[in-house]
């Protein structure tokens, strides 16, 4: 019994270590619920084979927007006009336009008439929709004045020249916008992801030195 307690106290594992990468994951299981189910298992298993997994998945993702950046600027633009035909089928998927053309003070994809795409909004002669060639009141320029939200001040704007359209709704597409977003913020984003990488890489580093104590305590048995 004395021998097998001296082995035992030969090789522990670090509690400073274990309780310090439990708190680290703890922060990603934040992240999304929808990686609590992935992380417990992983953390049973292999948690710094998992750790290393996304680190990989998130390095190739970079990667690939940079190659690939006219394509996904392409897809950002498939994807918005197809939620601009959508826009009054699903009440998420309204709102989530609404967000976008209000947070990065755009509309359309490319401009105000991409709403045509839209059975409500296209400005065709047997259209007999209200909104017929107007736009969602998210792409109207804000009065600071005013308290309560105008739903009808994208009402037939797009009836209007160009240069009175700008006086009342916002005319640079949602696409160009984000991409003007990410140039404006470049430097924090990098740093987010940076930030991110290296946390990761720590993470792994002590999943790795827990499963080494671990191993040391077991073959002490």
């Amino acid at each position: 019994m004395t021998r097998k307690h001296h082995h035992f106290k030969g090789a522990e594992v670090s509690c400073c270590v274990k309780y310090f990468l439990f708190g680290f994951n703890i922060i990603f299981w934040l992240l999304g619920a929808a990686f609590l189910a992935i992380g417990l298992w992983a953390w049973a298993e292999k948690f710094s084979v998992f750790l290393g997994l996304i680190f990989f998945l998130e390095l190739t993702a970079g990667i690939l927007a940079f190659v690939f950046k006219d394509w996904i600027k392409d897809q950002l633009n498939f994807f918005i006009n197809n939620n601009v035909k959508a826009y009054r089928d699903d009440i998420d998927l309204q709102n989530l336009i609404d967000f976008a053309q209000e947070y990065w003070s755009c509309c359309g994809a490319h401009g105000p008439d991409d709403w045509n795409l839209n059975i409500y909004f296209n400005c065709t002669d047997k259209n007999p929709s209200r909104e017929r060639c107007g736009v969602p009141f998210s792409c109207c320029v804000k009065d600071p004045a005013e308290d309560v939200i105008n739903t009808q001040c994208g009402y037939d704007v797009r009836l209007q020249g160009e240069l009175n359209r700008q006086k009342y709704i916002y005319t640079k597409g949602c696409v160009g916008q984000f991409e003007k977003w990410l140039q404006d913020n470049l430097i924090i984003v990098a740093g987010i992801f940076v930030g991110i990488a290296l946390l990761q890489i720590f993470g792994i580093c002590l999943a790795q030195n827990l499963v080494s104590d671990v191993k040391a305590v077991k073959a002490n048995w």
